[in-house]
């Protein structure tokens, strides 16, 4: 559905996009990580149609996104910081999407404004950040978009606005099969959501995995060894280490049954696999990418 294919974008000195690739599958939910400064934003606005690229190509559904207002119609971009006319009315936001997206469903509209009390007759700039963040939501659903693009979708909303929020767009991928490229900081929230993630790092994309086979790449264990000579395991690729007394953690990359017969094979006498965190892998691999530049 959305294919990147050697994007670079600069910005004065600065190269915000440096020859980036990125496929997200269509019905498919991609979270995109990366720390601040990444380049997360800017390549949402290029695919967003906002931004022209200096090099490489965006294409939505086989086609090129940017000045194409046919492509664009089946897309709906919230950005972080939402722009809403000084005096604009709830109401006025709905006429002013209605006019520009052909696919706009009123009906839509007045009840995902009902489930969040949003009276269509206040002005915009009344509502708090969180209730102005919703009425973006309202507006981008009712869109009925192909592709919806979120860029820190959560930030300023409570729980529960979070919950009713996510909840809304997993509906409309289970029944549209709609496509969602999320940009967020909170790891924990997108591994609840996610089919895909995407790892950036000074405007490159790290890596792109299925959230499955990214979890499935790492192991965490905490192992124990007859002697101490045999305490530094031969042949796994440790990428972090702790140790209280005769207890070692570790984080390998591998599978967990590879790992768990190597150590079993080298003396260990106490083996326990854990559970490893969206934040933690995202860690580790920024980590290592780090320590690769260096």
């Amino acid at each position: 559905m959305i294919q990147v294919n050697g994007l670079c974008k600069t910005f004065g000195e600065v190269r915000a996009l440096d020859n980036l690739d990125m496929h997200v599958e269509a019905g498919s939910i991609y979270g995109l990580v990366g720390p601040n400064g990444a380049g997360k934003t800017t390549l949402l606005q290029h695919v967003a149609g906002v931004m022209r690229p200096d090099a490489g190509s965006v294409l939505v559904a086989g086609e090129p996104v940017y000045e194409s207002p046919q492509v664009k119609e089946r897309m709906s971009y919230v950005p972080s910081d939402f722009y809403f006319f000084h005096q604009a009315r709830v109401s006025d936001m709905q006429a002013l999407h209605a006019s520009l997206f052909p696919r706009f469903d009123e009906a839509r509209f007045g009840s995902l404004i009902a489930a969040y009390e949003l009276d269509p007759r206040r002005q915009v700039r009344a509502l708090s950040k969180g209730m102005q963040k919703q009425l973006a939501f309202c507006l981008a659903l009712a869109c009925s978009p192909d592709v919806l693009l979120l860029d820190e979708p959560l930030d300023g909303l409570d729980p529960m606005a979070r919950h009713s929020v996510l909840g809304h767009v997993m509906e409309e991928v289970a029944s549209r099969q709609m496509t969602v490229l999320v940009s967020s900081h909170n790891l924990r929230e997108l591994a609840d959501i996610c089919d895909h993630v995407g790892i950036m790092q000074n405007g490159h994309m790290c890596l792109e995995r299925s959230l499955e086979d990214l979890q499935g790449g790492f192991v965490k264990v905490q192992v124990a060894f007859a002697q101490e000579s045999d305490a530094v395991p031969q042949g796994l690729d440790i990428v972090h280490q702790e140790r209280q007394g005769r207890l070692h953690t570790l984080v390998v990359r591998g599978a967990a049954s590879a790992v768990e017969d190597l150590l079993t094979q080298q003396g260990a006498t106490f083996v326990n696999v854990l559970p490893l965190s969206l934040e933690e892998i995202f860690i580790y691999e920024i980590g290592g990418a780090q320590h690769e530049e260096r």
